[in-house]
């Protein structure tokens, strides 16, 4: 299992590897805060809901900021 499929696991969400390669491959290629029209095409092609999609692009954006040094917390970057 992938790095941040470990990290989904934690989160209980437990997803085959063909819906980690799926969701990582449009986090780094497409958009990390996909539109809803994108979220609803990228959950239908993983067999996800799109809250569950939703869910995971948020836990997702919170390891990366973490792993880049930001704050886990969108907007929470103060001066």
């Amino acid at each position: 299992m992938s790095a941040s499929g470990n990290a989904m696991a934690m989160f209980g969400m437990r997803l085959a590897e063909d819906q980690i390669k799926v969701l990582e491959e449009n986090f780094t290629k497409v958009s990390k805060h996909p539109d809803y029209t994108t979220l609803m095409l990228i959950a239908a092609e993983c067999g996800l809901s799109e809250e569950e999609t939703a869910k995971w692009f948020r836990m997702r954006n919170a390891q990366w900021r973490k792993a880049e040094g930001f704050p886990a917390e969108l907007g929470s970057v103060k001066d």
